[in-house]
């Protein structure tokens, strides 16, 4: 980074989901042109000075071509989105999210609207614990001693616990915390583009499902009565051939797994189009087959409503999808949605796209990646 400068910062929340806040204001600031080299652990305390919740405090390490005014500014813009109001400036108060600049390079500094180092810092055990985690060393520029001896010498002696929380430094290095992410969704919802983008962006291994030459497909959509059995049998026994080649095999220059499919849709496929009898054979042979298939950290079900659906079913022009009817289309949203209520215990996310274009539009795909950013938070908890 050219004309780079380290800050140290401070940061904290005692409104709403602190820890998602935490992350969350992270992720923002590597948006503002600031990268973050170290994060402390995540400490608990009581709010000082003012009755309200306890808080969540961390120190990160900071790396930014931004001088510290141009700083000060995007992080006041950080807390504004997460609604901190002006006159919260004026006192203590609780607050979602609380951004200050400790040191900036070894910058004294001592205007109106901002001093470095923080005149507080000193007088805080959460900021110089969390400080001590990153900076045990590093010497305050006005007092020349190193933050250990700073700590040792602190007059608070207000109760601070250590969390379990973690802090990631990148959009990257959280969704690495994933293992295997599958989406899914309806005919033309989108959700092998989506894998796609996901994996180009992520370094994520891609699985596909691949079944374009099945033979038995475009005689389905002519007539399903007769062609359903033998193509729900047919894509079953690929999709667990695959699915379990793919997933078993994994590539250590990747961080995760992405599938525009699971193994379930089979069930729900098959449910709509299978008669009573030979849906309870399928499920059998099913049952056995998906108790041996690895489960995905997130499903994501893509929900698009039907004329949707249809349009981008036309646009991408297969010639043996252009006979799906809005009726089939209905009836499988509902089975998606029917086996998403049975299980409970699965960690699924669903995202309603409605006028969502996210191959077009990047700040409709930057919704999406925020929606799997807070899952991602709530699953490493």
């Amino acid at each position: 980074m050219n004309n780079s400068n380290q800050a140290y910062l401070s940061i904290g929340s005692n409104l709403g989901n602190r820890h998602l806040n935490l992350q969350k204001a992270l992720l923002a600031l590597c948006k503002k042109g600031v990268t973050i080299l170290k994060t402390s652990a995540v400490y608990e305390n009581a709010a000082v000075g003012f009755d309200g919740e306890d808080f969540l405090n961390a120190c990160i390490l900071t790396e930014t071509s931004l001088s510290p005014t141009d700083l000060l500014e995007q992080l006041k813009k950080i807390e504004s989105g997460f609604g901190r109001k002006k006159d919260a400036e004026e006192g203590y108060a609780s607050r979602n999210i609380d951004l200050d600049i400790l040191y900036f390079d070894d910058l004294i500094l001592n205007g109106a609207g901002l001093s470095i180092p923080h005149p507080r810092m000193t007088l805080r055990n959460f900021v110089l614990k969390p400080l001590a985690d990153i900076a045990p060393q590093v010497y305050h520029p006005v007092l020349h001693k190193d933050t250990r001896n700073l700590l040792q010498e602190c007059k608070d002696k207000n109760k601070l616990q250590k969390t379990e929380h973690r802090l990631y430094k990148s959009r990257m290095e959280l969704f690495s915390q994933l293992q295997f992410l599958a989406i899914e969704g309806n005919i033309g919802a989108g959700k092998s583009t989506l894998a796609k983008k996901i994996a180009e962006d992520f370094n994520a291994k891609l699985v596909l499902e691949r079944f374009a030459d099945n033979a038995f497909l475009p005689k389905f959509y002519k007539d399903q009565a007769r062609y359903a059995f033998p193509l729900e049998m047919s894509f079953l026994a690929d999709r667990y051939q695959q699915f379990t080649d793919d997933t078993s095999q994994f590539d250590l220059f990747k961080k995760f797994m992405v599938s525009d499919y699971d193994i379930f849709k089979s069930l729900i496929f098959a449910k709509i189009t299978l008669q009573k009898e030979e849906f309870e054979l399928y499920k059998k042979v099913f049952g056995f087959m998906y108790n041996e298939v690895k489960k995905p950290d997130i499903y994501v079900y893509l929900y698009q409503n039907t004329s949707r659906l249809l349009s981008n079913i036309k646009k991408r022009g297969r010639d043996y999808e252009q006979n799906i009817s809005a009726d089939y289309l209905e009836k499988i949203n509902r089975g998606y949605l029917d086996f998403i209520k049975s299980h409970p215990h699965q960690n699924t996310l669903m995202i309603d796209l409605g006028t969502l274009d996210f191959v077009e539009n990047n700040d409709d795909y930057e919704v999406i990646l925020a929606l799997l950013e807070t899952r991602i938070i709530e699953l490493t908890h």
